[in-house]
């Protein structure tokens, strides 16, 4: 109980109150856009490039921490995308999108802050080793597949698929921060103390405001139609995916605190951004954003219950 209220209920309180004050109409929706740009295209990029450029690589990239993390992420997509495929006879792309929702765990706006309450700041390092590889990972086997599904007897070159995902990827504002923050670690580079100075300004504000962001922009979701595919992806999400990161983090010996990060991240509902794949794409949405909602509601028990087995 008392992981329950020191833990997960502050970080679900600020999302209570972003949805409160969007659905009563004291917040507007249209600001609401403005937080997450803020967020995803500033706020968030600066907190990554800051962590990851004073990192200790060599301690934190822990291939057995990404092994476990990762093998899970991508068995949970394969899992959606083929069960979307032949079990719903959903058409290839749908089925993509709905196995990207299942493969995208909200590593930053509730991975980073639920962990830090759980195990502190000094708790977070096999986070931001996840977070560093997440973007560029989940939008690369995410838009390789669905372009190569759009590409089926279209004559699409190889060439061609590799091209647009790079420039997908390339135009991530979270894939930059993370690029510019391994740079001045691996070069050594010091940043100036007044940018320093500035920068921990915009990463204080970069959680809680996402929080909240988050909390407004789930009320325009609402669970329709589609109630089987959505509990699947709900239960792939939640349970699946941190079971198989906790089987093969034990299996490969992780530390404590690698595994603690790997499978409380792991355990996290779907980020925003898999409705952010689905609107690119035009397909799966609804299941998108009704999973967004219904499994960050369920989250606030699923996360306490594994927060409880976590060694």
């Amino acid at each position: 109980m008392q992981a329950l209220l020191d833990v997960i209920l502050p970080v679900f309180f600020v999302i209570g109150v972003g949805y409160l004050a969007v659905w009563r109409g004291w917040f507007p929706d249209a600001a609401v856009e403005g937080l997450l740009k803020y967020t995803q295209n500033f706020a968030i990029p600066v907190l990554l490039f800051s962590a990851i450029s004073k990192l200790d690589l060599a301690a934190t990239f822990d291939l057995r921490l990404l092994l476990s993390f990762y093998t899970g992420a991508i068995t949970c997509f394969t899992l959606g995308l083929l069960a979307a495929r032949y079990g719903f006879k959903r058409d290839w792309e749908e089925a993509v999108a709905i196995g990207f929702v299942c493969l995208f765990s909200n590593s930053i706006m509730l991975g980073l802050p639920i962990t830090e309450r759980a195990y502190g700041v000094e708790g977070l390092s096999g986070n931001y080793a996840i977070v560093a590889v997440h973007s560029p990972f989940c939008y690369g086997v995410g838009i390789t597949c669905m372009e190569i599904a759009k590409a089926r007897g279209t004559g699409g070159s190889p060439a061609s698929t590799a091209a647009k995902v790079l420039r997908a990827m390339f135009r991530n504002a979270l894939v930059l921060g993370i690029l510019a923050g391994f740079a001045v670690n691996l070069l050594g580079l010091k940043v100036p103390a007044f940018m320093a100075d500035g920068m921990s300004l915009i990463v204080r504000s970069a959680l809680p405001v996402a929080l909240f962001g988050l909390g407004g922009v789930i009320v325009r979701y609402r669970p329709e139609g589609d109630a089987k595919v959505i509990a699947m992806t709900v239960a792939i999400s939640l349970l699946v995916h941190p079971a198989i990161t906790w089987s093969m983090g034990t299996l490969l010996a992780l530390p404590q605190d690698h595994f603690r990060s790997a499978v409380l991240t792991s355990s996290m509902a779907p980020g925003v951004n898999s409705y952010v794949f689905a609107s690119m794409y035009g397909t799966g949405r609804r299941v998108a954003a009704s999973t967004v909602l219904i499994a960050t509601a369920l989250s606030i028990l699923t996360v306490w219950s594994w927060l409880h087995v976590i060694p």
